[in-house]
């Protein structure tokens, strides 16, 4: 879980498994991105796309937007691209098959107002840095299962590293952007 090098065939070996947030996440990404008033969203990690709905639901209640997420499982993106039509989000949603390292370096939006980290705990630090330009001062970071990461836990809690960091529960790390 914790290999930069070997994630891909650790979760592929899970591509089977339903990985949803608790109900309690999902309410928790839904206030988010109300709160926040969010129209550009970047989740790393699909699966099925639970969260996704959450996140996608926040958007159409703000009037619109875009939740750009990424998968590499090809079944899991299926499955979510389903789950989108039958939750009515689908036109709020763009769902990018493949490694989130190459499907998340090119065509984001200027400003991004939160990203969710659930895919590869391992790739929290490098995600956060492809994406890390472009979010907004007061953007938010949705880490699940941050303890898994201590690289990504160190860069954002760092006293001048840009952020203010807060650990919600024992698996999620809520950051904003401050610089």
């Amino acid at each position: 879980m914790q290999s930069k090098t070997e994630y891909r065939d650790f979760y592929g070996l899970l591509k089977d498994l339903w990985l949803p947030v608790s109900r309690q996440t999902g309410d928790l990404l839904y206030i988010l991105t109300r709160g926040t008033a969010a129209r550009h969203i970047v989740e790393f990690g699909t699966s099925f796309g639970i969260s996704t709905l959450y996140l996608a639901a926040g958007l159409r209640d703000n009037g619109g937007g875009r939740v750009i997420s990424s998968e590499f499982e090809p079944q899991k993106v299926a499955r979510a691209r389903r789950n989108m039509m039958d939750g009515g989000v689908s036109d709020l949603v763009e769902i990018r098959e493949g490694d989130a390292l190459e499907t998340l370096k090119d065509n984001l939006p200027d400003s991004i107002d939160l990203l969710v980290l659930d895919g590869a705990k391992s790739l929290y630090t490098e995600i956060l840095a492809l994406v890390e330009p472009r979010l907004r001062p007061g953007a938010l970071i949705l880490a699940d299962d941050a303890d898994f990461c201590p690289e990504y836990l160190a860069r954002v809690r760092a006293p001048k590293g840009g952020y203010m960091s807060v650990s919600l529960s024992q698996d999620i790390e809520l950051s904003m952007r401050v610089a």
